[in-house]
């Protein structure tokens, strides 16, 4: 038996069949772009009983402006809604959705990928299979525009050349995570060069990355750089550790969608989302490594109380940020306590985190738990042969089936690629080439 609710027609088959009428003020283009929309059981029996009219709203027209796609073309990028009205008219507005591909049709998978460069020869390759693109200032500078082997015969010369490059190559569907050069810069500054993001990329692709800045202050920053810097991670007063969650939150007040970043625990996700970010972070790579190193040390310690070892601990974790000079020059016990305690937070030893992931779960569990639909978890800072698999796996666990829509996968080009191929592709091409020969 075929289910009323999986029937299908489209806007076009209803303006046939005399059940509607295109609104004279529609331009031709834009109905053409909009006959193929398939209509849902609900919405027909609406569209049937209490509309005459159909046509686009203003910002359907405002969009196809931007971007101008091919004729009878919506971009990617955009959900297609229907507006009704109180005049017995419905109208097709577009809203900005990166689950969308063109003309209203979703993604392959629910689950989207992003890709962290600001590369365009890599960016290319895999423009048609992301949704997102992250840029920081080490991506666009350090990777890029100063990298002679990057940025081949130095044709990049700014951000903006760059920018506008790569807006060129994704088209509209993606959206553009691009952080500002100094979060300690005075708000005006941060607002005109937002400003200049937005001209380039336009409002619909551009998401403004907010570092997390923790115990870091304007006065202290140079500091930083020249490792001369003082503090630990946990000596930062009110101000220093709400001043990234404050920015993030000043700028969503002007209009603007934030990519809230640096979130490496799982205690931050709740307050980080206070901000009202459009994507928050959750980082794998550095923190992953370093708890599997510290449970290794530790086992070795409780074995054979070597001290060798809890020296090792001490060093380890200054290297990693995780002490502050002062506590690297007090008592180790207090530092081995400390490494204890990571590891337990962190469910090393258990099925929740030791895979790495126990901070992603959390993460995705505040999320549905918010009050805040739109916003989306990326999973970033990958490395090595297990966490992209681990993450693959995780995400068909039944506890997060709702919530794998709301999960952005992102990745330098390179490591993405990694995870595209397997050894039996060589077994198999070694077979098929061979016959074909």
């Amino acid at each position: 038996m075929i289910s009323v609710s999986s029937m299908k027609i489209t806007l076009g088959a209803l303006v046939a069949s005399g059940k509607l009428k295109v609104d004279p003020n529609t331009p031709a283009q834009n109905w053409r772009r909009i006959e193929q929309l398939e209509v849902a059981f609900g919405e027909l029996e609406v569209l049937t009983r209490c509309v005459g009219v159909i046509g686009v709203t203003q910002e359907f027209e405002h969009v196809i402006e931007t971007f101008h796609p091919a004729d009878g073309v919506i971009p990617a990028g955009f959900r297609p809604a229907f507006e009704f009205s109180d005049d017995g008219s419905a109208r097709v507005d577009l809203i900005r959705d990166i689950s969308y591909g063109e003309n209203g049709h979703k993604r392959p998978t629910r689950v989207l990928f992003s890709a962290d460069s600001a590369n365009p020869y890599e960016v290319a390759p895999i423009k048609n299979f992301v949704a997102n693109l992250t840029c920081n200032p080490a991506i666009i500078y350090n990777s890029f525009i100063n990298n002679p082997a990057a940025n081949v015969g130095n044709k990049f010369k700014n951000r903006q050349e760059v920018m506008r490059e790569l807006c060129s190559i994704l088209g509209p569907g993606v959206d553009i995570s691009v952080e500002i050069d100094n979060p300690f810069a005075p708000r005006s500054e941060i607002l005109e060069e937002v400003a200049e993001f937005e001209e380039i990329l336009t409002p619909y692709r551009l998401v403004v990355k907010v570092p997390h800045t923790g115990p870091i202050t304007a006065d202290s920053a140079d500091k930083l750089i020249a490792g001369a810097f003082e503090k630990g991670f946990e000596d930062g007063t009110v101000d220093s550790n709400f001043y990234g969650h404050n920015l993030a939150y000043f700028l969503e007040q002007h209009g603007y969608r934030t990519n809230f970043t640096l979130m490496f625990e799982p205690h931050q996700t709740a307050l980080a989302l206070q901000a009202k970010p459009y994507f928050i972070n959750t980082f794998l790579k550095q923190r992953f490594f370093a708890t599997d190193a510290l449970r290794s040390m530790l086992h070795n310690y409780s074995l054979t109380n070597d001290m060798r070892y809890a020296e090792a601990i001490r060093n380890y974790m200054r290297k990693e940020d995780m002490l502050s000079p002062t506590e690297v020059a007090g008592p180790i016990a207090f530092i081995l306590e400390k490494a204890e305690r990571t590891i337990a937070y962190r469910h090393a030893q258990d099925s929740e985190g030791a895979d790495g992931l126990d901070a992603t779960r959390h993460s995705l569990r505040v999320l549905r738990a918010s009050n805040l639909p739109d916003t989306r978890l990326i999973i970033c800072s990958m490395g090595g042969e297990l966490l992209y698999p681990s993450i693959d796996k995780m995400l068909t666990e039944p506890e997060f089936e709702d919530m794998v829509h709301r999960v952005v996968v992102t990745a330098p080009p390179a490591y993405l690629s990694r995870f595209a191929s397997a050894s039996g592709v060589l077994t198999y091409q070694k077979l098929f080439l061979n016959a074909a020969k």
